[in-house]
């Protein structure tokens, strides 16, 4: 018999993943369990994984489901005594393999991740639209729920959320979070977004915009802009500039885009994962673009045929995000990764 049949045997290999420091876990087949700890993938000395192994693994973390996964899956899972985890169950040469990253219990603040003054900034505006961006494995999700999680603490709104699957839960605090499951609590993002206008919602977070519906999703996000709601976006890009090029993109499908976004957006915050000086961890990088009424001006001159941004456009923003730290608290990532090198923290 497997032992990752055993609930036992998987969260003790969770729970010692976990006490290195470690925010995923690998299970794959052809190789010892592996765990992501700051930046570099290490394995534990233990026995190779078998295909009945993942196989077993995957039927003890979907509990009562007794269909196998096809193809990919994304599931949330909560070991007790250990936290919960994002489960992502996918097939490799025709065997399943499973990556679990671990979501923190406690929702972080602001100050935990060290975010720069302008996320509070952004986050506390009454309406408009919000950008969060950055690449794979650069803590969208944590920097997301510290934001929801902000609110919650301060303000008595209404935050409606739409997560595939749900990760960080939020207890109501001052204000009022709801969390959607995409597929299991509403149909599809854009018929969530719609829908939440008549739910008395003050703020929408949106986990990631670039689901199969994501040009009407974007527009529904300007409708509730426009209609006085604040609208928190994730958005999987590296850069601020490339963030707001892949909006474009999805914006030709959309009625006045180019005006509709210039009018909506309040700013965007882009990050990066960096390894510290003394290799005790990882600092967060930052990157912010606030829109000001030059930066309005210029995302109005973009894209204004079916063109994309060019890199003049983009220029035209680092410039403004150069000019602006002082009175707005913008930056790029070189202005940031220069200060933690000045604070010997990079």
């Amino acid at each position: 018999m497997t032992p990752y049949a055993s609930e036992t045997f998987l969260h003790q290999l969770l729970a010692k993943a976990l006490a290195a420091g470690a925010s995923d876990v690998h299970l794959k087949v052809g190789q010892p369990p592996g765990a992501r700890v700051r930046g570099e993938l290490i394995f534990f000395r233990v026995d190779k994984i078998r295909p009945e192994d993942t196989e077993a693994a995957a039927a003890l973390l979907l509990g009562a489901r007794t269909e196998p996964v096809q193809h990919e899956e994304v599931f949330a899972y909560e070991a007790a005594g250990l936290g919960r985890f994002r489960v992502s169950a996918f097939r490799q040469r025709g065997v399943l393999s499973l990556v679990m990253r671990s979501v923190p219990l406690q929702v972080p603040t602001l100050a935990d991740l060290g975010l720069p003054a302008a996320a509070k900034t952004l986050i506390e505006q009454t309406r408009g639209l919000v950008v969060l961006a950055g690449g794979s494995g650069t803590g969208k999700s944590t920097t997301a729920a510290a934001l929801v999680g902000h609110l919650n603490e301060n303000f008595a709104k209404h935050v409606i959320t739409f997560e595939d699957p749900i990760e960080v839960l939020h207890e109501d605090r001052r204000g009022s979070v709801s969390q959607r499951a995409l597929g299991a609590d509403t149909l599809s993002l854009a018929a969530g977004l719609r829908a939440a206008l008549v739910q008395d919602a003050d703020v929408l977070f949106v986990a990631d915009l670039l689901t199969p519906d994501a040009s009407g999703a974007l527009e529904a996000a300007l409708d509730a802009v426009e209609l006085g709601h604040l609208v928190l976006v994730v958005v999987a890009a590296p850069d601020v500039f490339r963030a707001v090029g892949r909006l474009f993109a999805l914006g030709r499908a959309v009625p006045d885009f180019v005006a509709r976004f210039a009018g909506a957006l309040q700013g965007v915050l882009a990050q990066r994962l960096l390894p510290k000086r003394d290799q005790s961890g990882l600092v967060l990088a930052c990157e912010v673009l606030v829109t000001t009424g030059v930066v309005r001006e210029a995302l109005r001159g973009m894209g204004q045929s079916t063109s994309l941004p060019s890199g003049h456009d983009m220029a035209a923003l680092r410039e403004q995000m150069e000019k602006g730290q002082s009175a707005y608290g913008m930056q790029t990532f070189e202005m940031h990764v220069r200060q933690l090198a000045a604070q010997a923290i990079v």
